[in-house]
């Protein structure tokens, strides 16, 4: 298969779980290679997410690799099978390359949780407050950057499978733009917490030790809880955690978040009794 020269980060994905399963078996790349009757180079390509690796070939190390899981295995060879280009490519080469792995990572979810303290996340943004978000950037972005980052986000939100928000009452009450463009965006909250796939609770400011301002993230889920993804916000971009132990971290510290929030029906209340006070 041709080499890639920006593999997109499932593709990256994928080649950290075959190398992830190589490891584990004890097994050295130059050894892979033999087994497989090819050289050292196709294997550091295809652990380096630079060349495809055909449903044969992947079948192939995963039983010289004594995987026996095939759940897993066939979860990784739709990864590897995979041709579709999604309406992120549009974007290519006009957006960074983050903003379209997170559209192809949302594509692919099975379910969605996250976790917002300053701003209302960009899945539920109406176009106003997500202007508001580009138009603060520093350095400042271009007319057509800011509205090339504005039509990639209303793109995002289809949101058809289910989908828990844990939001802090700061990200409701900061205004990111003028009056208006706030009140609109917790009114829509507001309607999008009464679909059935969507759950939104809140932390109120009026709780003792909450000492987890810090822990903003979305968790991506995939075809299995191994495959799952955390993303989260760096200065240039967004950082894709896959780790087992750092996922299993987050899925606690999310619970935890959760189990102190308001229920979805006090937090309905709470969000549209702010929206009054605008």
């Amino acid at each position: 298969m041709p080499t890639r020269r920006e593999p997109t980060a499932r593709q990256l994905r994928l080649a950290v779980e075959l190398r992830r399963l190589r490891e584990a078996a004890g097994l050295t790349a130059r050894q892979a290679a033999a087994m497989l009757g090819v050289s050292n180079v196709q294997i550091s390509q295809i652990e380096a997410g630079l060349s495809g690796v055909s449903e044969e070939r992947l079948r192939r190390l995963a039983s010289h690799y004594a995987c026996t899981e095939e759940g897993f295995i066939a979860a990784l060879v739709a990864m590897a099978i995979d041709r579709t280009r999604g309406w992120w490519e549009e974007f290519r080469g006009s957006l960074p390359n983050s903003f379209l792995d997170l559209a192809e990572l949302e594509h692919y979810a099975t379910f969605q949780r996250e976790v917002a303290i300053l701003y209302v996340p960009g899945l539920l943004q109406t176009e106003d407050y997500a202007r508001g978000v580009f138009a603060s950037r520093v350095p400042e972005l271009t007319d057509r950057e800011l509205e090339l980052r504005l039509r990639h986000r209303m793109r995002r939100q289809q949101i058809s499978i289910p989908y828990e928000l844990v939001i802090h009452e700061a990200a409701l009450r900061i205004r990111v733009s003028d009056r208006a463009a706030s009140r609109a965006q917790l009114i829509k909250l507001v309607e999008l917490s009464e679909a059935d796939n969507i759950t939104v609770r809140v932390i109120p400011f009026d709780l003792d030790g909450f000492g987890r301002a810090a822990g903003t993230m979305t968790y991506v889920g995939g075809p299995l809880p191994k495959l799952d993804t955390v993303v989260r916000d760096v200065p240039h971009g967004s950082a894709f955690i896959d780790s087992e132990a750092q996922l299993s971290v987050f899925r606690t510290r999310f619970r935890k978040v959760e189990a102190v929030s308001l229920d979805p029906e006090r937090s309905r209340d709470f969000i549209n009794r702010l929206a009054k006070e605008l």
